[in-house]
């Protein structure tokens, strides 16, 4: 169930009541601004303010009889006011408006408040990685390329990576959130047959929204498709850092894992078990925001000025989505932020080959020594081939080579399997992403 991964103060923005109050603040808004052009009365623009209101489950019972959740609604509103002796007011409630101005722009409102708290977990998500980030920033390890050891780099540099993705997930959410902080009050196939667009225009500004500056019945949909999919990139930029961590804490990795408190248990059956139970998690959640990008962009086609094949989804996905999203932000803010770190283990695993993951610097030392490139190409992996195969130490076997050593000093090989050459530009990787001086 989705309420499992429902943290409460997301959990909060989904309700039916929350979503029926932006009904009514929208209603609201459009009655004063008629209202001041004199279109309605003042004082039904008032009441309608100031008094209008409604029972969810009333406007459910309504729904249940009528097939149509915005006549629900605004009967059970006209109830509330008729019963306030109000009747007269309520002849004015949906003045002009067509269901989805009402529906489309309240749902910019709830997009908006849900959006505030995923901006809000990206950010506080990227200040953990960058702390992080800087506390491994010369920590070194292996560079895997296929799974298989490649050259030596930093924990800091992997780090660094998703810091510098999640940066541009943040612009990428932040462009898709202000691109749906939209709303609509251009009727029923938007050419404003009942309303004007200055209406529209100060009808939004009241509830803090830009008008669409051309629609149909509904916002066009690839606001929307967008939206969902910068919130599936974030979940597939979350899977990627679980699924490293996944590997990485594998028993004959063992470089980093999980917190594992006291009291946890990995397994049913044995008792030894320390699994990586939330990267798992964050990676099978991930799956559920990907395919809610491919319904969202489903949606975009609609018959003509409108049909409603796009509204069952958007009850789903948007909530959902969003719901999820903030979920997987914030367990992977604690999964970072409590990731158990082992600098020797990495050390270990990146001397565990005796020096192969040089082989490469060793073939420009040569070929800078004065050795054709492909004689040099063929000499080293030959060391390295038969080094593999026999379990050999490829740096011992290299120096006892008559042809390398007429080109390289003992010094200079030295030099050759020296790691911190290969990482004397740790530093200006990070003044390049992180824009300052370190």
């Amino acid at each position: 169930m989705i309420d499992r991964y429902t943290l409460p103060e997301m959990g909060r923005i989904w309700t039916e009541e929350n979503k029926y109050s932006y009904w009514l603040q929208v209603e609201s808004a459009a009655s004063s601004v008629l209202a001041e052009d004199g279109v309605i009365p003042a004082a039904a623009a008032a009441a309608i303010a100031n008094h209008g209101s409604f029972d969810v489950d009333r406007i459910r019972a309504i729904e249940a009889e009528v097939k149509h959740d915005v006549i629900a609604f605004t009967t059970a509103v006209a109830e509330s006011l008729k019963a306030q002796s109000l009747e007269d007011a309520s002849r004015w409630l949906h003045y002009g408006l067509t269901s989805n101005d009402v529906v489309d722009t309240a749902q910019a409102l709830q997009v908006r408040q849900a959006s505030e708290l995923i901006q809000t977990a990206l950010v506080a998500f990227m200040n953990v990685l960058r702390r992080r980030a800087l506390e491994f920033k010369y920590t070194p390890t292996i560079g895997r390329t296929h799974g298989i050891h490649a050259e030596p780099t930093t924990f800091g540099l992997k780090l660094l990576n998703w810091y510098a993705e999640m940066r541009r997930n943040l612009a990428r959410f932040d462009a898709a959130a202000e691109d749906m902080r939209v709303g609509k009050f251009s009727g029923a196939v938007g050419t404003f047959g009942h309303l004007k667009p200055e209406h529209e225009e100060r009808i939004c500004a009241r509830l803090g929204l830009k008008p669409a500056p051309v629609t149909t019945q509904v916002i066009q949909r690839d606001r929307h498709a967008a939206y969902i999919s910068v919130l599936a990139i974030i979940g597939s930029t979350l899977d990627k850092i679980a699924v490293e961590i996944r590997h990485l804490q594998r028993t004959e990795v063992r470089e980093a894992q999980e917190f594992f408190s006291e009291s946890q248990k990995g397994s049913s059956s044995m008792p030894h078990k320390k699994n990586p139970i939330v990267s798992e998690q964050i990676s099978g959640l991930a799956r559920i925001l990907r395919s809610n990008a491919q319904a969202a962009f489903e949606n975009i086609p609609l018959w003509h000025e409108r049909d409603i094949s796009h509204s069952s989804v958007e009850r789903i996905i948007f909530p959902d989505s969003t719901i999820l999203a903030h979920y997987l932000l914030t367990k992977s803010i604690s999964l970072i932020d409590r990731l158990l770190v082992y600098p020797a283990r990495m050390l270990r695993n990146l001397e565990s080959t005796g020096g192969l993951i040089f082989s490469g610097q060793l073939l420009l030392d040569l070929a800078e020594a004065g050795m054709l490139r492909e004689d040099a190409y063929r000499l080293v992996q030959g060391h390295a081939m038969r080094a593999w195969k026999e379990d050999l130490t490829f740096r011992d076997e290299v120096a006892r080579d008559a042809e390398i050593s007429a080109l390289l000093s003992p010094e200079q090989l030295d030099k050759t399997f020296d790691m911190t050459r290969q990482l004397g530009n740790v530093n200006a990787i990070f003044a390049r992403v992180l824009d300052v001086n370190l």
